[in-house]
């Protein structure tokens, strides 16, 4: 029988502001490392979640972020 998980983490939606936005998954544990990356151009749109695997999301480039708390954008300077 296979193991059952169950995510529950928040969602994070990701839109990009600019080409060439990056967002990178970090891992939970012991030892943070980077699990996953994605490349976003201008206009495109990610969904993200925090799972018993991502504990972090790193975004780099102008961005534009909605979560259950409210909008933040990335720092334009």
């Amino acid at each position: 029988m296979a193991e059952k998980f169950d995510i529950v983490g928040d969602y994070v939606v990701v839109k990009a502001l600019e080409n060439g936005v990056t967002i990178i998954g970090l891992t939970r544990g012991g030892v943070t490392k980077f699990h996953h990356s994605e490349k976003l151009d201008k206009g495109e749109i990610m969904i993200a979640q925090f799972t018993e695997h991502t504990s972090a999301i790193k975004i780099r480039g102008r961005a534009e972020l909605m979560t259950k708390h409210g909008k933040i954008r990335t720092d334009t300077d």
